[in-house]
């Protein structure tokens, strides 16, 4: 089963929660992303395999890939 990564961010861009999951799909771990997210996340990530798979929103005012990599 594959290992997905979501991070939840600040307004700012900085990291705020971060959990890995098993998900057998890349829908399922978009969904559980979601349904996880506090109402203080302002945006989500998911990651497979070193790759963002999915943010919401799509453009965050910072690409943060680069500010944690």
């Amino acid at each position: 089963m594959p290992h997905y990564e979501i991070n939840y961010l600040a307004e700012d861009g900085h990291l705020t929660c971060k959990f890995a999951a098993q998900c057998e799909r890349d829908v399922q771990a978009k969904v559980l992303a979601h349904a996880m997210r506090a109402r203080e996340f302002k945006f989500l990530e998911v990651w497979s395999d070193g790759a963002m798979i999915y943010a919401r929103p799509d453009n965050p005012p910072w690409n943060s890939a680069a500010l944690r990599r």
